[in-house]
Parts: structure tokens; sequence; C-alpha cells
């Protein structure tokens, strides 16, 4: 007898424990899925795209006169100093020229006179008005200590500043490129005539008109070259600027003044830059997949010290972050957590080990992180990338 009742308890036994694994086997498993955290930081709001860098101001020598250009002696990257020779040419005889060449010689010299006289008339224009932007700086910084203005007016003031005296460091290039051109005008005029005395002039050399460095050569072997021909050009690769182009309807989210970020440049530190021109034209532009496109041309300038950046040439390439909206200490979550509802917005918070629909009220947006307004708080669980088998109060597991 009693060894029946030992078999039945182990039969009972065996059989609860077969009940209980089918029902473990048959009961819902938690869902794997990724979590992340609600959070406070800087939530920045940017255009990103590939620009390329440029030399404020350029300048092209060509040949004055024609004649035999003799040999040239320097390299694309080598520094010239204002005044350093930079060419040669032995003109040709005066007597071969014709009348026509002749009069082309006096018409540059005359042309060369009246570019001297505007540029240095925009100068002294570009300076009455840097004059005028310095005052209004200073009586705007004095509104804004007394409290009179806000920082948005001081700014827009020390931006315009920034804007004339880059117009006046163009102005005074102009001037000094426009007396260059005078010279050699002047200088080839005197070439093409034939002197009072019959003496020979000799050789004309071509000097740097103002300091630089060399960025390409268009000939550099010695031979015959005609009045016009491209020889040299050169230019200040520590004023620099950058070009952008965006999509036309990203360019009317871009004010003068608005912070960049320059990324990928060659170097290992961030550089700075600041947005000084929108330009009013766009154009068509086909994309890598042949969709055509229109762009607008964004102007920025570098805030950072030229010793920063001093590898930093003519035509390299950098991946600027235009910066249209930047608040610190902004309640964000993961882009991925969020997702459209008939409600509006929603996301899954994860309480208890269960997935919980929750409607919230969201802001400003990246590509990464969404502004959270109301509905969750700080260090509360999201679900990312929610699958469809995510359902309201389903079980899940972090993956």
């Amino acid at each position: 007898m009693k060894h029946i009742w030992l078999r039945r308890l182990i039969l009972l036994v065996l059989g609860l424990a077969v009940i209980g694994a089918i029902f473990y086997a048959l009961r819902p498993q938690p869902i794997p899925a990724d979590f992340a955290t609600v959070e406070r930081g800087t939530l920045r709001i940017s255009i990103d795209e590939d620009g390329v860098t440029r030399i404020r101001e350029r300048y092209v020598i060509s040949a004055p006169l024609s004649g035999r250009l003799l040999r040239v002696g320097l390299d694309p990257g080598d520094d010239v100093a204002r005044g350093r020779l930079l060419l040669i040419i032995e003109p040709s005889d005066p007597s071969l020229l014709d009348a026509r060449a002749r009069a082309e010689a006096i018409a540059r010299s005359s042309a060369a006179k009246a570019a001297v006289l505007e540029s240095e008339a925009k100068l002294a224009r570009v300076n009455a008005t840097l004059e005028d932007a310095q005052a209004e700086l200073e009586d705007q910084q004095q509104m804004f200590d007394r409290g009179a203005s806000t920082r948005q007016e001081l700014d827009d003031a020390e931006l315009l500043v920034r804007v004339r005296t880059q117009e006046r460091a163009s102005a005074n290039f102009a001037v000094e490129v426009a007396s260059f051109q005078l010279d050699l005008a002047e200088a080839a005029l005197a070439y093409s005539s034939d002197s009072e005395d019959g003496q020979d002039l000799g050789q004309l050399e071509i000097n740097a008109p103002c300091d630089g460095r060399v960025l390409r050569l268009f000939q550099e072997s010695e031979g015959y070259v005609t009045a016009g021909t491209p020889l040299l050009e050169f230019g200040d690769t520590r004023d620099i600027e950058i070009v952008v182009d965006v999509l036309s309807t990203d360019a009317v989210q871009v004010s003068p003044g608005d912070r960049v970020v320059l990324n990928h440049w060659g170097g290992e530190e961030e550089l700075n830059g600041q947005v000084r021109v929108v330009e009013p034209a766009a154009f068509t532009k086909v994309s890598s997949l042949g969709v055509e496109e229109q762009r607008v041309n964004v102007i920025i300038d570098l805030i950072d010290p030229a010793l920063e950046r001093h590898r930093l040439g003519d035509g390299f390439r950098v991946e600027a972050q235009i910066v249209i909206w930047e608040e610190p200490d902004v309640l964000m979550a993961p882009s991925s957590a969020a997702f459209k509802t008939n409600e509006g917005w929603s996301v899954y918070r994860v309480i208890n080990g269960q997935a919980m629909l929750t409607p919230v009220d969201v802001g400003r947006r990246n590509g990464q992180h969404i502004q959270i307004l109301e509905g969750l708080d700080m260090g509360e669980e999201l679900i990312t990338y929610p699958s469809d088998a995510i359902e309201h109060e389903a079980a899940v597991i972090s993956r």
C-alpha cells in the first residue's frame, strides 16, 4: 500500500512538472528591443553640406605687351613679397608694331587710370561706411550695457563691422591691383612707342603688387607671348573664405551671422566660421542621382586665427554645419524613438518591463534627437526603432 501511494506521488509531481513546462513554453515571451534614455543637453539644428575654400582676393598677371618671356624662376607655393621680381619680358621691336597695337596700349593706359580713380573712390566710400558701423557698434554697446538694447542687435552691429572691415581690405587690395595695372600699362605704352633718342628700354620687369603666394603657373618655360596672355596667378592663402552650395529650400533658413562648424578639413580640431553672405541668385545643379536641384551659394568667413589653419589652401574640401538653431539644456530623446500616430507624435516608454504607448509634444528635431516639450521626464527609458510586434503593454526586454 505504501508503495502505491509513493508511485502516485511521483506521477503527480511529474505531471505538475510537465504542466508547468507547457505553461512556461506557451506564455508570452518578452520582445527584445533597443532602449534609450531621455536626457538633457544641447540640441543643434544645422544644414550639413560640403564646401570648398576660396582665396578671397586673387590676381592673375598677364603679359602687358608682346615679347619673349624669360624662364620663370618660381614654383606654385612660393611666397612672394610686395615688390619681388616675378617675370621678365623682352619686348618686341617697337618699330615692328603697327598703329593698332600702339592705340591699344594707349587705351589700356587710359583704362588703368580710370580704374585707379574708381578703386580709390570705392575705398573712400568703404572707409566712411566702416566709420559709421563702428560708431553704431559703440552706441549699441552702450545701450546694451544700460539694458536698452538686445543681444541680437549688438551681434548685428558687430557683424556689420566685420563685414565692413572685410570690404575695406578688399578695397585696399583693389587699389593696389589697379595701381599695379596702371604701372604695367604705362610701361607697355613706353615700350610700344619709339623713344625720342632711340634708346633701347631693355627688358620689362614685372614685380609683385602685394604680398601673397604663387597659386599656379600658366607658362613656366621661355617663349614668345602675346599681350594679354595669362602667365601667373597668386593670392594670400591666409585670407580665405568657404563657399558652400545648399538647396534653395535650405538657403531661406540661413541668415548672415549664423555660426558655422567646419569638420573633416584635415586638422584634428573643428574650425569656426560665420555666414557673411547668402547669394540672392540660385543655379541649377544635377545631383549624383541625376536630379536637377536649385542651389544657392553661402559664403562663410573663418573666425579662427590663420596659424590654426595654415595648411588650408585654395580649393580644399571641408564639411560645413551651418547652425540655424541651437539651444542648451533641452529635454530630448532619440529621433528613432518617436513615431507618428493618429493623435500626433508618440513613443513607447518602458515601465516595469512593459511597453507603454505615450503621446508626446515635440519641438525642434534633427537627424539624431528630437526636442520633448511635454509627456516625458528626464531619465525615462524609451524603445528605439519599435517593431510592429510591439504593442501597448507588451512585455519587452533589452536586446
